[in-house]
């Protein structure tokens, strides 16, 4: 067991060695900042703070949801491109646990990137705009029962779950192709192009739209009581998810365990 954590452990530190992982870290960070600041200073009448949570937030679940698809497409992808894969798989580990020990690492960096944004987020804000424990119907979702505080706790949550969906999806592409750039490539292209139709994919009357992934994967329009189709429900949507999952998942162990990566 404590030979496993050292195995995630060091997968993790491959992340957290890359120049570009604090660069990501960085611009998120600093975007949200500027906003913020920029609000303070630009703005006559200053809107709550939970207004500007929500803008960043939607600017913040965009960059992580990049940034996340970036680190899991490449987890395995960029093993071939560089020839390493040979080294990794003659330590004395199963396939499935080296596997296992980098899917754990992608979801360990979209946890960090989720918690670091609500925290700085919170903390910024409340500094610039005061804190206050106003309604969330009052400026961000009219149809939300409850405060605005509670509302962005739910909201992280929902965004989270579909994080871990988005980066399973990235890591199968990731195992399934053997160049780093091309499984990033595919992978963005699917969550950032295919995603900005979805819209025109929910008004289709068409009874298997209901099963398409991105239709599911803003789990917040629940939150917002706007769902993109009607009909569709939290526990719909879940379950769908999970199918996707179950067989992203699958496919992903499938691949990896049966590649032959002598050549």
């Amino acid at each position: 067991m404590f030979n496993f954590a050292g195995l995630v452990m060091n997968e993790n530190m491959k992340i957290y060695r890359r120049a570009r992982t604090w660069v990501m870290l960085g611009i998120m960070l600093l975007l949200v900042l500027c906003i913020s600041v920029g609000t303070r200073l630009i703005a006559t009448n200053l809107p709550s703070m939970w207004s500007v949570f929500n803008w960043e937030s939607v600017v913040g679940f965009l960059l992580i949801t990049v940034f996340t698809t970036i680190v899991a497409a490449g987890s395995v992808a960029d093993e071939f491109t560089t020839g390493t894969i040979k080294l990794l798989l003659i330590r004395p580990w199963s396939r499935s646990k080296i596997l296992l020990s980098k899917y754990i690492s992608v979801l360990l960096f979209a946890l960090l990137q989720t918690v670091l944004l609500y925290l700085f987020l919170l903390a910024l804000n409340a500094l610039l705009f005061g804190y206050d424990n106003s309604a969330a119907s009052d400026s961000i979702a009219p149809f939300y029962k409850g405060t605005a505080a509670v509302y962005f706790i739910q909201y992280f949550f929902y965004h989270f779950i579909s994080l871990i969906v988005t980066a399973t999806m990235a890591f199968m592409i990731s195992a399934v192709f053997r160049s780093g750039g091309l499984a990033i490539g595919l992978s963005l292209f699917l969550i950032l192009i295919v995603n900005s139709f979805v819209g025109l994919f929910a008004i289709l009357n068409y009874a298997w739209v209901d099963y398409l992934l991105f239709i599911h994967l803003d789990l917040v329009q629940y939150l917002n009581g706007t769902p993109l189709r009607e009909g569709m429900t939290l526990g719909f949507s879940l379950a769908v998810l999970g199918i996707y999952y179950v067989v992203f998942v699958a496919l992903t162990w499938f691949v990896f365990n049966k590649r032959d990566v002598a050549a």
